[in-house]
């Protein structure tokens, strides 16, 4: 997480729609950009058996359009966090989107499953470099105006991805049907469009980079950590996606990478992972284990209560899609409430009691209990999700400065990344061949274990900002 001296931004107007500088005109391409990577995680589910019949292939085969997305995401989020860092991340986002765009194209003209699968990479790949590129923009913007952390700003980029995540299925359900599933990859130009539009007017160009030689361009991009880190990672992701089944040799592999990244990193003039910084900042280390433990739980809560539903309670999908509604309301309207105050270390204590809470009631619920403890566990998911979400994006936003913000942003989404894949293996270590009550027990005892331990972590976590400051308010770090 290292980087080069800090550049002065381009000078440009305060934004005139807003008098802290974070108007709907600087705001708005930057909270689309960090929805194009959940919205495409969540659209391609309704196109799965179309994709299937059309290219004859089996059900597996189709789900790794699912998973190469996940893949190149984990890796390219702190890899374009990285560039945005070296080369500007107003370029980084306007190429990420571009990238996007062209994958969208691809997979809407592909004629054979391979080039859909290069589709979906590309997709990866280019959404990947939005989230970091944002967060560096936010930065930027809020360290040359003097506002504080802007917290409503990163509220929104947490709103905006719970909103897409609840929109994802029903329009990739709309787009299917009504066009075909070419349409989920086509929705991709216009937005990726707008994306780039409304960022080549509305936001700041970066100041001018220093010419580099191509020999000192490629020290600084860290190519090797970059290889190692993806090894790692993906060896990783690959290994805990089927622990009913573990690939001991890709784990060796995951294993061995790490700690050649460790040790090439250490020695780099650039490294990708500054893992001397990320060893002296425990609190930094600590916020990425309480994201991967509440992306862990709250994924495996979601998976599993919806499988539970249809297939033990005897619950239709329609009538799941409804018991699952209160998760996304709480967690839009608790997120809205924390972000326009700057309240951090109560909310996440407040997420992380509600993550025992679900998990606890899921121990207890019966299939035939009726309605009132499925409502009530994704009622507290929706407290999980909101409150975590934005607390430990904040956290984070304070814990890093100007210069690491896209790459550790970029980490934070690696570490959600592990939570979300891991989840998979431990509900089919639950479930088994079938859905029943007792592995629902099980998953439930597992998520209250994970709920109990983010509690822990962040009670005895005394950096933990009460509230952030922004532009009328004040730090308070006690």
């Amino acid at each position: 997480m290292t980087s080069p001296p800090v550049r002065t931004p381009a000078p440009q107007a305060a934004d005139s729609v807003s008098k802290d500088g974070f108007g709907l005109r600087f705001t708005f391409p930057l909270m689309l950009g960090t929805t194009l990577n959940p919205v495409n995680s969540s659209m391609i589910a309704t196109g799965l058996a179309g994709i299937a019949a059309d290219y004859h292939l089996g059900p597996g085969q189709a789900a790794s359009l699912v998973s190469v997305l996940y893949l190149c995401g984990a890796v390219m989020q702190p890899t374009m966090g990285k560039l945005a860092t070296l080369f500007g991340p107003r370029k980084v986002l306007l190429t990420g989107v571009t990238i996007l765009l062209a994958g969208g194209l691809l997979g809407t003209l592909a004629p054979d499953f391979q080039v859909l699968l290069l589709s979906r990479a590309l997709i990866g790949i280019g959404s990947s470099a939005c989230y970091p590129a944002s967060m560096a923009l936010v930065r930027r913007r809020a360290e040359r105006l003097k506002t504080g952390v802007p917290s409503t700003v990163l509220g929104n980029f947490s709103i905006a991805s719970q909103i897409v995540a609840v929109l994802g299925l029903p329009l990739g359900g709309v787009l299917a049907g009504a066009f075909g599933w070419r349409a989920l990859f086509f929705v991709n130009v216009p937005l990726a469009l707008l994306a780039f539009l409304f960022t080549a007017r509305n936001v700041e160009k970066d100041a001018p980079t220093r010419g580099r030689g191509v020999r000192r361009t490629l020290a600084a991009l860290d190519p090797a950590g970059i290889t190692l880190f993806a090894v790692s990672v993906v060896g990783l992701l690959l290994f805990l996606n089927d622990l009913e089944h573990p690939a001991w040799p890709l784990g060796l592999v995951a294993l061995l990478a790490a700690i050649a990244l460790t040790v090439w990193e250490r020695r780099a003039g650039s490294p990708l992972i500054d893992v001397r910084a990320l060893a002296r900042s425990a609190a930094l280390r600590r916020t990425y284990v309480r994201q991967m433990l509440v992306g862990l739980g709250v994924y495996t809560s979601m998976y599993a209560i919806t499988q539970w539903l249809e297939g033990s309670a005897g619950y239709s999908s329609f009538q799941s899609g409804l018991i699952m509604l209160p998760l996304s309301v709480v967690s839009m309207a608790l997120a809205r409430i924390v972000s326009t105050r700057g309240w951090v270390r109560r909310p996440l204590v407040t997420g992380a009691v509600a993550l025992a809470l679900a998990g606890a009631t899921m121990a207890a619920a019966d299939s035939d209990g009726g309605l009132v403890l499925p409502l009530v566990m994704t009622a507290a998911l929706g407290f999980t999700n909101g409150l975590c979400n934005f607390a430990n994006q904040t956290t984070l936003y304070v814990q890093t400065t100007g210069d690491d913000i896209a790459v550790a942003s970029g980490l934070f989404r690696t570490f959600g990344y592990i939570g979300a894949i891991f989840s998979s293996s431990v509900i089919s270590l639950a479930f088994g061949d079938r859905v029943t009550d007792a592995g629902f027990h099980h998953m439930g005892w597992v998520v209250a274990a994970l709920g109990a331990l983010t509690t822990l972590i962040t009670l005895l976590d005394r950096t933990v900002p009460a509230s952030v400051a922004g532009p009328d308010r004040h730090a308070d770090t006690n």
